[in-house]
């Protein structure tokens, strides 16, 4: 029976094991120019010192007015570039594999003096009111995600993961409750499909790409795992092979539907898209005990396990959850420098 620690490939990506470090935005970029620092540096690369299978970067933008905050990473120049593939070769030295999620903030942008989105619904009274992007705007706009891609596999990374989730611009165009477009971008998934399209361009055939959506809107009127799975089937049609699977960040939480506060409460989400796309995917959400992370793989929930928070509080969680299970013999995942506390 596969395990937590079972190797896992899909083409050229070859994983020591099935534990994933979901993208976790830092806000430390010192100079608001978004190239990685010292502490993206260090924070990756401990977690490849602590044994995880896959390292995904936070959500790393295309634009200076696609970010979160100013002080988020962005991926539009040579600088931005060179600075993460120090960080990509130190992970590689150390044993893990290391992909990176390419994205826009759209309407969720705060520092934006105007944010973009597929129409101009504002989130909530607290952000800006956006503008709706025009129709050669979107196809700008999918260019810069191509060339955020391309500056991304000049890097060396394993992995390319496209963002439309939690409400981002991606998202913003694929929900009914955001998208009001009377253009060809009303059709819900032209233009995830277009940015997955421009990616697989130009990237290597054996790189895989990687989707991440929420599978479920929490607010009145949203969208639930079912029309989570036609959007994924779109996205597969695109080339979208390995979907990433969370939930919400679309909009205030409504009476509806409220976000599971359980441990593994979107595991059933990634199941079912699994199940009926027969793909693989990643689990993720409060999935930090060992014991449950191992039972999503074995019970064939999931191909992969996402730990966010408990890999934020531990960059060794993968030693550790191995000590609790004892699934491989720790010398195989332990470096000799920390051997003897194993």
């Amino acid at each position: 029976m596969e395990h937590l620690f079972t190797p896992y490939a899909y083409k050229g990506l070859h994983l020591k094991n099935r534990i994933v470090m979901p993208p976790m935005c830092q806000y430390s970029v010192t100079k608001e120019d978004g190239v990685a620092t010292d502490w993206h540096f260090q924070h990756y690369v401990s977690r490849a010192v602590g044994g995880t299978g896959l390292i995904i970067v936070e959500m790393t933008n295309v634009e200076p007015d696609g970010r979160i905050s100013n002080r988020c990473l962005g991926l539009w120049n040579e600088t931005q570039r060179d600075a993460l593939k120090k960080i990509v070769d130190a992970v590689h030295a150390h044993g893990s594999k290391i992909a990176i999620q390419i994205a826009h903030a759209g309407r969720k942008a705060e520092n934006a003096e105007v944010p973009v989105s597929a129409s101009d619904v504002q989130f909530d009274e607290h952000y800006r009111k956006p503008r709706s992007l025009s129709t050669d705007e979107v196809k700008l706009m999918v260019k810069k995600y191509q060339q955020s891609v391309k500056y991304a596999v000049e890097a060396g990374f394993d992995a390319i993961e496209i963002h439309g989730a939690h409400g981002y611009l991606i998202h913003q165009f694929h929900s009914p409750l955001t998208n009001k477009r009377a253009d060809e971008y009303a059709e819900l998934t032209r233009f995830g499909t277009e940015v997955i399209q421009a990616a697989k361009a130009v990237m290597p055939e054996d790189m895989p790409l990687i989707f991440r959506i929420s599978a479920k809107e929490y607010v009145d009127g949203g969208y639930d795992v079912d029309t989570a799975i036609a959007l994924c089937k779109a996205y597969e049609k695109a080339g979208a092979e390995i979907f990433h699977i969370s939930s919400g960040g679309e909009g205030p939480i409504g009476s509806r539907g409220k976000p599971g506060t359980h441990a593994g409460y979107q595991v059933p989400l990634a199941r079912a898209v699994k199940h009926a796309l027969k793909v693989p995917v990643i689990a993720v959400g409060r999935l930090d005990d060992a014991q449950l992370a191992n039972a999503t793989i074995g019970n064939e929930d999931a191909d992969m396990v996402a730990v966010g928070r408990g890999m934020l509080r531990n960059p060794y969680w993968a030693l550790e959850a191995n000590a609790t299970l004892n699934k491989i013999n720790q010398q195989e995942l332990v470096p000799k420098q920390y051997f003897a506390g194993f």
